[in-house]
């Protein structure tokens, strides 16, 4: 069963109020451990072992955790870019070199506090150079749907990437429990190729 226009929309902000709850309550133990799983099974997939550049994200709160993943990235020798959010919601992007290269930032007066890259801007179109790319989500589904946040953000980098012809695999690390059967879908929705998980890689094409 596929919703469309407002109900899916109104479906999807309850399951985002669930799904936050549940990260809410993991202690830093469970988030610092679980990062440590992700981090080892990213690593390991063969379009990550063979790229030459990745978009990421920094974790915020409980979200699963990327530091780690982004350190061993840059080791490798891996272009790491990280997006910086622009006023319309888009996303501009910056390179990654070590922690020392984030600065905390806030956006939406204040509410919410990202780590963004401090160096020089590339332009929203630096995402379509990269091969592999992270999106950060709440859940997936059995088809590879994923929910975010509800910014809008990435579905401007899936538009972006579509336009330009690229086809980087396209990621999302999650929690064991946010793997769904359903999330309800939009016509511009996408699936991801494969979310990985502390027990675990996923594929979906």
């Amino acid at each position: 069963m596929s919703h469309d226009g407002p109900a899916a929309e109104s479906d999807k902000r309850t399951l985002r109020r669930e799904f936050l709850a549940v990260r809410n309550g993991l202690t830093a133990d469970d988030v610092s451990e679980a990062a440590r799983s992700l981090a080892e099974r990213t690593l390991a997939m063969p379009e990550v072992a063979r790229a030459h550049a990745v978009a990421a994200y920094v974790s915020v709160g409980a979200e699963p955790g990327t530091l780690a993943l982004l350190d061993a990235l840059h080791a490798r020798g891996v272009r790491v870019l990280l997006p910086a959010l622009l006023p319309d919601n888009d996303l501009d992007w910056g390179a990654y070199t070590g922690e020392g290269s984030l600065a905390r930032v806030r956006h939406g007066g204040g509410r919410m506090a990202l780590f963004e890259p401090t160096g020089e801007r590339l332009g929203p179109d630096a995402v379509t150079g990269a091969d592999v790319v992270l999106l950060p989500g709440l859940a997936v589904d059995e088809r590879g749907m994923r929910l975010g946040r509800g910014g809008g953000s990435y579905d401007r980098v899936l538009a972006r990437l579509e336009r330009a012809g690229a086809r980087p695999a396209l990621l999302v690390l999650l929690y064991d429990s946010e793997v769904v059967a359903h999330v309800p879908g939009e016509p511009h929705d996408r699936p991801v190729d494969a979310v990985v998980t502390p027990s675990g890689v996923r594929r979906f094409r």
